[in-house]
């Protein structure tokens, strides 16, 4: 086969600016420290299952995404505090493409069959996702607080810091309204007062703010694309949990979860919380 644009014999050639040397430079290996990410998938079963390799890369991976999404909300948070929104919203953006990817993601799961997970599940003991201190930390960022969750992570005591400190700091959406107030909307005090600890709850105080908002977008535009934002992260959210339930529906049925959970009921109740409720209320008072 003649040389064609630097092929030969089917084979690319390797240009002489390429670096080869890396005796005394960063490689990407060693940038992305690969000896310990990829030995951190250590299957237990024995023999060792051919499918247990994919559960445990689909759940590191998640757990890898979910450090991202943790990241950026939080930063997201930190920049609507400052009134710094532009930079806020390009934050909740990226999120949004993470959401996609990690509902995406389920997919290569439930090519996992019932039979073939049925052959390593009883080596998982009483591992479960629920005991993902990440995803709960972002639940919390998002203003789905539970204190008593923290009694799953008492044997560690790192998660059970980083789990504190979403508590007891305002979410997404504590941050959204007292800007809001800063700006002159008539967020009322006994809100922006709230003890953050607690679950935000349904305020219908806020529906008249936000019916204002909708009202008239292009007088409250930035407003309105927050709160089209925050929706969007909302929906992105029930869409994970949805194709989480049937995931689980497919490989496990009616079992219960091996935390101790009754499984997908549990997972279905899960499709009943809400981030931003007033943010759907409204939807019902816009005239049209």
């Amino acid at each position: 086969m003649a040389e064609t644009e630097g092929v030969t014999e089917n084979t690319r050639t390797i240009e002489a600016s390429v670096v080869t040397d890396f005796s005394d430079r960063m490689s990407y290996g060693g940038y992305l420290d690969l000896p310990t990410l990829l030995s951190a998938q250590r299957p237990i079963s024995r023999p060792e299952h051919h499918d247990e390799l994919l559960f445990i890369i689909q759940h590191q991976t998640t757990e890898l995404w979910l450090k991202l999404v943790l990241h950026e909300l939080e930063t997201a948070r930190d920049l609507l505090r400052a009134d710094e929104l532009a930079p806020a919203l390009k934050c909740i953006a990226r999120v949004k493409h993470i959401q996609r990817t990690l509902t995406e993601q389920w997919s290569v799961l439930a090519t996992l069959t019932p039979s073939e997970y049925g052959q390593f599940r009883g080596v998982l003991g009483s591992a479960s996702g629920f005991q993902s201190y990440q995803y709960r930390a972002v639940e919390f960022v998002l203003g789905n607080k539970n204190a008593k969750m923290l009694q799953v992570f008492e044997s560690d005591a790192a998660a059970t810091a980083i789990l504190r400190e979403a508590l007891e700091a305002p979410s997404l959406y504590d941050e959204f309204l007292r800007l809001l107030a800063r700006a002159g909307y008539p967020v009322p005090a006994a809100i922006l007062d709230r003890d953050v600890t607690q679950a935000w709850t349904f305020q219908p105080e806020l529906v008249p703010v936000f019916g204002a908002i909708y009202a008239d977008p292009d007088d409250h535009w930035a407003a309105y694309e927050t709160c089209e934002e925050l929706v969007d992260l909302e929906d992105n959210f029930q869409f994970w949990r949805f194709r989480h339930l049937k995931t689980v529906e497919r490989i496990i049925g009616g079992k219960t979860g091996t935390g101790g959970s009754s499984g997908a009921p549990f997972l279905r109740r899960a499709l009943e919380l809400t981030f931003f409720p007033e943010l759907y209320a409204v939807r019902t008072e816009i005239p049209g």
